[in-house]
């Protein structure tokens, strides 16, 4: 049975994107990738009717979709082009990942959960993200074989930043990422690579999860999840 949200698609879409503008976001290429992927897609059946409110929702896991807004911040902050390839650390329910396909020219992106590693390829499939490549592992390592990256964005918060993953960062490279404790002050950051070192700006207070290094203890559990 296809699911469908409480409202037809391209209004709920118009409504929030509208928001988006009035919170003030301005970078059209980026309000006009959030308007057409379908976030009703990307949440459980049990927050349908939220599906397109400007709010972050659970996904399993321990996890969430995060707020429209702080994905269109952390977009915009990346300043894409489609030439750039980017790494992505934490799928997740693959939102944000969809989001940034038809931004750039290549998204690779790693998830420690199985469970919504499995569930993101599925949705990559359905909407033909031919630019995506997959991987379930630690985020916290990289992604060595696809480095250097143009561009890695970590959707959880770390406490401190991993070593490796700056270092992936090709000349002129950008990341972002939230940075702080779980309890504590968290801060987008974000950071250039130059030829001399790395340069770092605050963007603005966030809210995330924790980034987590290595994977969690019963991935076969997981996967039975994923599977029922």
């Amino acid at each position: 049975m296809t699911r469908r949200a409480s409202t037809p698609l391209s209004v709920s879409a118009e409504r929030l994107i509208e928001e988006l503008r009035r919170a003030g976001i301005a970078d059209e290429r980026v309000l006009a990738a959030m308007g057409r992927v379908p976030r009703d897609q990307f949440v459980p059946a049990a927050f349908l009717d939220h599906a397109w409110d400007n709010v972050a929702l659970p996904i399993g896991q321990g996890q969430t979709i995060s707020q429209p807004l702080v994905v269109a911040l952390m977009t915009v902050a990346l300043e894409l082009t489609d030439r750039h390839k980017v790494l992505e650390i934490g799928t997740g329910s693959g939102y944000q990942t969809a989001v940034l396909a038809p931004l750039c020219r290549r998204v690779f992106t790693i998830e420690r959960h199985q469970a919504l590693h499995q569930e993101s390829n599925k949705r990559f499939a359905a909407l033909r993200l031919g630019n995506v490549t997959t991987r379930y592992g630690d985020g916290t390592k990289g992604w060595a074989e696809p480095a250097p990256f143009d561009r890695i964005l970590l959707t959880a918060a770390a406490a401190k930043l991993p070593a490796t993953l700056p270092d992936m960062l090709a000349p002129g490279g950008v990341l972002v990422a939230p940075v702080g404790e779980e309890k504590g002050r968290q801060m987008l950051v974000r950071m250039r690579r130059t030829e001399t070192g790395f340069e770092t700006e605050e963007l603005g207070a966030v809210r995330f999860v924790p980034l987590v290094a290595g994977l969690p203890r019963n991935p076969r559990r997981q996967v039975e999840a994923a599977s029922t």
